[in-house]
C-alpha cells in the first residue's frame, strides 16, 4: 500500500484538492492603522508606547513578570543565553529536532550546540535519555559540569517545544536541577501552550518566543525573552 498516496487522497478528501500554505497570515483589524500610527510618532524600533504596550501584554498573556521585545526570536534566544552566563566554548543542549534558530543562538554567542534525542510524545527532549547519557559522560569539575570526552563547560539546556507542544518540563526542570544546568525554553511556537497551567517560556529562567510571520501571531518579523528575574529582564533590555 502506498501509505503516502493514501495520506493525500484523505487530506483531499476532508479539505478539498488544491494547495494549502504551511501558514498564512491575516491581517483583518486594525494593523495598518496603528503601523501608520507608529511610523507618524516615529518611534519604529526598540522603544515607544507601542513597544512597551507590547512587552506588558506579552507578560500578561504568558503570566511572567516581565517581556522583553527584541528583532526577531533568534535574537531572542540568543540574548536569554547570553544574560543566563552561557559563555564561548560552552557546550548548549538542545532537541536534535528543531529549527536552525536553536543551534545558532548558541553558536552566535561562540558556544556549541550539543545536540540531544528526542521523544515521541512531545516530540521535545528525551529527558530519560539525557540524564542516562549526563550521568554517564558527565564530571564536576571547580563546580563545573564538564563533559568527559571534550572537556568542555555545559552551561544551558534548551527544550523547545516542537509545534507548540509542551516538552516534558517536569523531567527536564529535574534534570536541570540534579545536573545544576541553567534551563532556557525556545518557545518560539509556543505563544498560547500551557503546560500544567504554566505559560510556556515561563518555567526556565527564561524563555523565547518569536513573531515570525509563521507564528501564532506575527509582527513581520520580531521576538520576545520572557524571565520572572526582573534584573535579568533589566539587563536583557540593556543589551538589546
Amino acid at each position: 500500500m502506498n501509505l503516502p498516496k493514501v495520506l493525500v487522497e484523505i487530506l483531499e478528501r476532508v479539505l478539498g484538492r488544491g494547495e494549502f500554505p504551511l501558514h498564512e497570515p491575516r491581517f483583518n483589524g486594525n494593523e495598518q492603522v496603528y503601523v501608520q500610527d507608529c511610523v507618524v510618532s516615529t518611534f519604529v524600533s526598540s522603544v515607544g508606547s507601542y513597544v512597551s504596550r507590547f512587552e506588558e501584554m506579552l507578560a500578561g498573556t504568558a503570566g511572567c513578570k516581565r517581556a522583553v521585545a527584541t528583532v526577531n526570536g533568534t535574537s531572542a534566544l540568543q540574548l536569554c543565553l547570553q544574560v543566563v552566563g552561557v559563555q564561548r566554548d560552552d557546550e548548549v543542549l538542545m532537541p536534535s529536532l528543531s529549527f536552525v534558530a536553536t543551534a545558532n543562538a548558541a553558536h552566535y554567542l561562540g558556544a556549541i550546540p550539543h545536540f540531544l534525542d528526542n521523544e515521541e510524545v512531545s516530540l521535545g527532549i528525551d529527558a530519560s535519555a539525557a540524564r542516562e547519557w549526563l550521568t554517564y559522560n558527565t564530571e564536576r569539575s571547580h563546580s563545573q559540569l564538564r563533559n568527559k570526552i571534550t572537556g568542555r563547560r555545559i552551561s544551558a539546556i534548551v527544550p523547545m517545544h516542537t509545534f507548540g507542544h509542551p516538552s516534558d518540563m517536569n523531567g527536564l526542570l529535574a534534570l536541570a536541577s540534579d545536573f545544576q544546568l541553567v534551563l532556557v525554553e525556545d518557545a518560539a511556537e509556543s505563544l498560547g501552550s500551557l503546560y500544567e497551567g504554566r505559560h510556556t517560556g515561563t518555567m526556565g529562567r527564561a524563555g523565547a518566543l518569536s513573531f515570525n510571520g509563521n507564528k501564532i501571531v506575527t509582527c513581520g518579523g520580531g521576538g520576545a525573552l520572557l524571565t520572572n528575574d526582573i534584573a535579568l529582564a533589566d539587563y536583557a533590555k540593556h543589551l538589546s
